[in-house]
């Protein structure tokens, strides 16, 4: 079966204007003005007059198998389910364990992983939680990156008060079982560091990066947490790493402001991400370290999130890619463009960019606000 959209406003995230785009076997097989499919059989057709088409929007940090646990067992946040999924958008999702790396497990992950794949869109993740030495499936860092397609990376935490305090020669040695299994791969292979909130949280990654570590290899999400980490992630973007903005929470001011911060302090656009934390929990602590309080962060918050920052008067062509083919380069898959041989991962707005229908892989997951599928279970 084919899909036509019709009459879309086109962003790849470039933005195109006016065009007509082919689906089929779950990819794109053309985009054009205006395009003429009476040859072919069974399409459907959807009219998308008045609509923005943009990729499918990727997070790359999100809690798939929950997080939380901080305030006891009763404090986990549940496992993510496809629906809520669909209806922020995302189309790819890069799962991440958090603190609790004892009750929950990579390989409940990637079953958890494995399943929404199933299910409708693509998902992938990182091994290991907070803490070092790195937790695995296989027991190496480097078989679970060579011979398992889903693994992207190593998840860390550093600078944090529930982190592992890694010394930098633990940490050259995580990033250099990253490089050689990204090599064996064909993959980009990422180390993807929750920043914390304790002082000098890039201390460390200058430390790599002068011991002659590529910098495509060092990923720091949360980087918006103070100001003081913030000024530190606007130089490593300018070293030409990508800094990842939480739209869920750990910030020191709300992330639409941040973005426009970034850009007015000559970060370039194209090194700028945004990922949810979605089901990450976000625990208050008092003086003593202490939980005082504790809620989850939405699964949705890069959807509601992109009309704030283009009200802040960023392109919309820029804040899509920072949501979607920035995110991509960052992580080193082939996803999140509109161009010909790509998956047909699609988010269709409406004219204030609230969300009207998704597409992944090809499959209409969502037509006109109504969910057409959803997890199992649920």
């Amino acid at each position: 079966m084919f899909t036509i959209l019709k009459n879309t406003n086109l962003y790849k995230p470039e933005y195109v204007g006016k065009a007509d785009i082919l689906l089929g076997q779950g990819k794109i097989l053309a985009i054009e003005t205006e395009l003429n499919v009476s040859g072919l059989n069974d399409v459907n057709i959807i009219d998308c007059q008045g609509k923005t088409v943009t990729p499918g929007l990727i997070d790359q940090h999100i809690h798939l198998t929950g997080g939380g646990g901080e305030a006891g067992f009763s404090s986990r946040t549940p496992q993510v389910t496809l629906s809520k999924l669909i209806k922020a958008g995302t189309t790819t999702a890069v799962g991440v364990l958090g603190t609790d790396g004892i009750s929950r497990s990579p390989k409940d992950l990637y079953a958890k992983a494995a399943a929404l794949t199933a299910e409708g869109i693509t998902a992938y993740m990182h091994t290991g939680s907070y803490e070092v030495p790195t937790k695995t499936i296989t027991g190496s860092i480097r078989d679970d990156m060579t011979f398992i397609p889903a693994i992207l990376g190593v998840k860390i935490a550093l600078a944090d008060h529930r982190s592992s305090f890694p010394t930098t020669q633990e940490l050259a040695r995580i990033v250099s079982d990253i490089r050689i299994a990204s090599l064996l791969a064909g993959k980009k292979g990422v180390l993807h560091i929750h920043m914390g909130g304790l002082p000098q949280p890039f201390e460390q990654v200058d430390e790599l990066l002068a011991m002659g570590v590529p910098v495509q290899h060092i990923s720091p999400t949360h980087v918006a947490r103070t100001e003081s980490l913030f000024a530190d992630a606007m130089k490593f973007a300018h070293k030409g790493g990508f800094i990842d903005i939480t739209s869920g929470g750990s910030r020191f001011m709300p992330p639409e402001q941040v973005v426009k911060l970034a850009l007015e302090s000559d970060v370039p656009a194209s090194r700028i991400t945004i990922s949810s934390d979605g089901n990450g929990s976000l625990p208050k602590f008092n003086d003593r370290g202490e939980t005082i309080g504790l809620t989850a962060a939405s699964v949705d918050s890069n959807l509601l999130l992109l009309p704030l920052i283009i009200d802040q008067g960023v392109c919309p062509e820029q804040a899509i890619a920072m949501m979607t083919a920035n995110v991509a380069s960052s992580l080193g898959i082939s996803k999140g463009r509109i161009e010909v041989g790509q998956d047909a991962d699609i988010c269709v707005f409406n004219d204030d960019f609230t969300l009207n229908s998704v597409i992944a892989g090809g499959n209409t997951l969502m037509q006109n606000h109504e969910l057409l599928i959803t997890g199992n279970f649920e």
